[in-house]
């Protein structure tokens, strides 16, 4: 008789784009669950967890923390859309911009926010001049506004919280995990901030 195969783990990603990490703090508050998790998913890209440098292919569930500030962060969110099942805007960052788009009122005329941020910190506030990194080699290019996930990508599920707890990560994991769409109703599961 041969032995019985196992269908393969789900594969689960987290990715951080222009956010502060509060949100993969508070996944790291999942304490004990991590074990279980870690039993039921193949983690396979994640700035804790791995030293993968390229997203891979064929991941099932991706939470992705922060918003979309800079071109590294454009072509990974569009990298990890392309490879991804279903993505997961991680945080009021990924959903709303948040404290990331914070920047965004000080769009000038033209409606670029970043000449202004980049003018103010290294003009009008450098003790020295001059010292503005060279536009895209130190300093990724900044975009013009900080952008939600969802301007750039499809989204299939929306996880607010600044961080969301470890329990609403917890039932959107779940849920995710047996196939069913995450309920996330009332105050505790729809509580931004």
């Amino acid at each position: 008789m041969s032995p019985t195969r196992q269908p393969p783990k789900p594969r689960l990603a987290t990715v951080w784009l222009a956010g502060c990490s509060g949100c993969h703090m508070s996944f790291l508050d999942l304490d004990e669950w991590l074990l279980e998790l870690a039993e039921r998913v193949e983690v396979v890209y994640s700035p804790l967890a791995s030293d993968a440098k390229t997203y891979p292919e064929s991941v099932d569930i991706c939470l992705v923390e922060g918003a979309v500030a800079n071109g590294d962060n454009l072509a990974m969110a569009r990298i990890l859309r392309q490879r991804t099942r279903v993505v997961v805007a991680f945080g009021d960052c990924a959903i709303s911009a948040n404290v990331s788009g914070l920047r965004n009122p000080w769009a000038d005329g033209a409606g670029d926010s970043a000449a202004t941020v980049l003018e103010r910190a290294y003009g009008e506030l450098a003790e020295a001049e001059g010292l503005a990194p060279p536009d895209g080699v130190v300093v990724p290019r900044l975009l013009e506004r900080v952008l939600p996930l969802h301007a750039v990508i499809p989204v299939e599920v929306w996880l607010p919280g600044c961080p969301p707890s470890p329990a609403r990560i917890r039932l959107v994991l779940e849920a995710l995990l047996e196939g069913e769409r995450p309920r996330l109703e009332g105050p505790q599961g729809l509580r931004f901030g």
